[in-house]
């Protein structure tokens, strides 16, 4: 009876290949892992209530930040514990529904985070290039609703994705060759062909991923423009400051996402999956707050500000 039980907990899970073996140089690797996802936490969190404690960060531009972080928050919390919890007690089963779940996060932070930097992208031209214009083009009310839409974007790609990957069967091996349930490591592992659903992947990316892409690159050509003609050294810098902080989010970002949805099944490998994934459900969560904090004067007075009521 146990070994039935066995048998039907082991055919009713995935099985995570993990990013890390059980080396001493691997041990290392697992502590920087640890230390990134730390990292993203505190500075997310850290992030949130700043923006949430000083009026001054009341703004579109801190409230789509705020959203970002949470994002960045949920992708972290998506992958990183479960990673580390199957690291450390090498077991490396993930249930059909935590493998759906993390898929159903991932996506969705995925797609709702690429809409979200377009909005960004979106609200520093209204700032820069129409000022007089900007408390109309982008009241709360419309800020709510991009950032609203930014989640049902989200929602929706997911939702399709989970659906769909799960209508396939399974009847060969269930290992994944990744550190997390990710699309295309699931895909490589059902017995049906798969291919009119992989050509569909490719094309919602390039609505999800390029296109976003493209109203970001648009953006801020635009906004270069008019910063080139300001008068003011002083406002040139600050508009190139703000300006380049999101495109190095940006940058980091798409580089992973590019790279791990848009290329075909045949060019791809399990090591470059895993290696590029790094960057969109690690790095960038991690790196999202320290570029937006340390270049920005507001934050870090903010925090300043912050540090001081907790001496007194």
């Amino acid at each position: 009876m146990a070994m039935e039980l066995w048998n039907h907990t082991f055919q009713s899970s995935f099985i995570l290949r993990g990013l890390l073996s059980h080396s001493s140089y691997d041990f290392f690797l697992f502590s920087l892992v640890l230390l990134a996802f730390a990292a993203a936490l505190t500075g997310n969190i850290l992030l949130l209530l700043l923006i949430q404690g000083d009026r001054r960060l009341h703004t579109p531009m801190y409230f789509f930040l705020s959203q970002l972080s949470i994002m960045d928050l949920t992708m972290v919390c998506a992958v990183v514990p479960k990673m580390a919890a199957n690291f450390l007690s090498g077991h490396k089963f993930i249930s059909w529904t935590s493998c759906a779940a993390q898929i159903f996060l991932v996506v969705m932070v995925g797609g709702a985070e690429c809409f979200l930097l377009a909005v960004m992208a979106y609200d520093r031209y209204v700032a820069i290039c129409h000022p007089l214009r900007y408390s109309v083009l982008m009241s709360w009310k419309t800020c709510y609703l991009l950032a609203v839409a930014s989640w049902i974007g989200g929602v929706a790609d997911s939702v399709i994705d989970v659906g769909t990957v799960f209508s396939f069967p399974y009847c060969g091996s269930l290992e994944v060759d990744h550190y997390f349930c990710e699309v295309p490591a699931l895909l490589r592992l059902s017995c049906a062909d798969t291919s009119l659903f992989e050509d569909l992947i490719y094309a919602c990316c390039v609505v999800m991923l390029l296109l976003p892409l493209g109203v970001i690159v648009a953006s801020y050509a635009r906004v270069l423009t008019a910063v080139i003609r300001m008068p003011s050294t002083e406002g040139k810098q600050k508009a190139l400051t703000t300006c380049s902080s999101h495109l190095a989010v940006v940058g980091f970002y798409y580089s992973g996402a590019i790279f791990s949805y848009m290329q075909r099944a045949s060019a791809r490998t399990p090591a470059r999956d895993r290696a590029t994934s790094i960057f969109y459900t690690i790095l960038t969560p991690m790196l999202n707050p320290l570029i937006y904090s340390l270049r920005n004067r507001e934050v870090t007075r903010a925090l300043r500000k912050m540090l001081g009521r907790w001496r007194v």
